[in-house]
């Protein structure tokens, strides 16, 4: 009897091997050979922190530097803009950072984003990445993007949000708040101009975007005569926001409403309008009132002092609940009056 073949595993062919072209490969030595060549310069080339500092110091005093270095989005929060922190990461020096578009899917509408930010000196690095939609919010409403012009501008713009947070990552923090100081300090003094020119300077300059004086005294809940520096400052960053940033001014400033009764008085001038009744303040203008009176004439200062009290980040009065505040304008107001009737008596 014969015995059994054996079983003969049938040989695989081998895999395919990737071709990789020439082109390629010379580009994969370029770039491990940049970071080595990175790596070695930062060693023998660490920063000098002092320079560093007082360079910093020298450009956050300067009121075009200070123009540009903060934001002000409803409902997104004040902070440093990527200029700053761009201008922040050269003066440290030995930090690389950029943007990536990994991919773009155009049937799907939307591309996968990487930004990172790298110290090379001390090999710290953040990273970043994310999927943009093509897509943007206009008048609270998701409008689809197809061209392609707009879709890199839309995906330069979220990457460099990301960038700005990797670079605040890497830097260190007394660094960066040292400077976002110097630069409100430098917006406030405004380089040495009358508070009164740069009042005027400020309203003319919103008067060419058709915001008018009472808008932004509505917005910051003070007659003209009564602005600060500090607010001249705040205002200075929605206008830069607003003109270069591509805020909607509508979002800052809502256009006033037409009445009906305004409507008819303006078909027919020889008709007297009949005099308006005074609307009783809103539960959120009696609260920015009353944080007026305790000092806090910014945003900043107001959204800064209601996150302390409520413990928790507040950054558009949005945040807040219709209780929450009835609560704090009702115990301001409380204690305003017990401090007016206090002086009373001690007069």
């Amino acid at each position: 009897m014969s015995s059994p073949e054996r079983y003969q595993p049938v040989a695989q062919p081998p895999a395919p091997r990737t071709a990789v072209s020439q082109a390629t490969a010379i580009e994969q030595s370029r770039a491990v050979a940049e970071v080595q060549a990175a790596v070695v310069v930062a060693q023998n080339m660490p920063r000098d922190m002092q320079r560093a500092e007082a360079e910093m110091r020298d450009v956050c005093g300067r009121l075009s530097m200070a123009n540009h270095a903060f934001y002000d989005v409803p409902n997104r929060g004040t902070g440093p803009t990527v200029h700053l922190m761009r201008e922040l990461a050269r003066i440290w020096g030995n930090i690389q950072y950029g943007v990536h578009e990994l991919s773009r899917d155009d049937e799907a509408g939307h591309s996968e984003i990487q930004a990172f930010a790298w110290d090379v000196q001390t090999n710290t690095r953040s990273t970043r990445t994310f999927i943009a939609p093509h897509a943007r919010m206009a008048n609270k409403q998701r409008r689809k993007l197809t061209d392609l012009g707009d879709i890199y501008l839309s995906n330069q713009n979220v990457g460099a949000r990301a960038v700005r947070e990797c670079i605040s990552t890497v830097l260190p923090r007394y660094f960066t708040e040292e400077a976002q100081d110097l630069c409100r300090a430098t917006l406030e003094k405004g380089e040495g101009k009358p508070l009164s020119e740069r009042v005027s300077d400020m309203v003319s300059a919103f008067a060419r975007i058709g915001i008018k004086v009472e808008q932004l005294e509505q917005k910051l809940g003070l007659n003209k005569g009564s602005w600060t520096a500090a607010n001249v400052a705040d205002m200075g960053i929605t206008f830069v926001s607003i003109t270069r940033d591509g805020l909607d001014k509508n979002e800052v400033f809502p256009p006033a409403r037409v009445t009906a009764d305004e409507v008819k008085a303006a078909s027919n001038p020889v008709a007297k309008p009949e005099p308006a009744q005074v609307k009783a303040p809103t539960i959120r203008e009696r609260l920015v009132a009353a944080l007026v009176r305790e000092g806090k004439a910014g945003e900043a200062e107001q959204f800064g002092y209601l996150s302390g009290e409520f413990k928790k980040n507040v950054t558009a009065f949005s945040d807040l609940t219709d209780g929450e505040m009835t609560e704090m304008t009702t115990f301001l107001e409380s204690e305003q009056a017990k401090s007016a009737t206090t002086e009373g008596d001690s007069q």
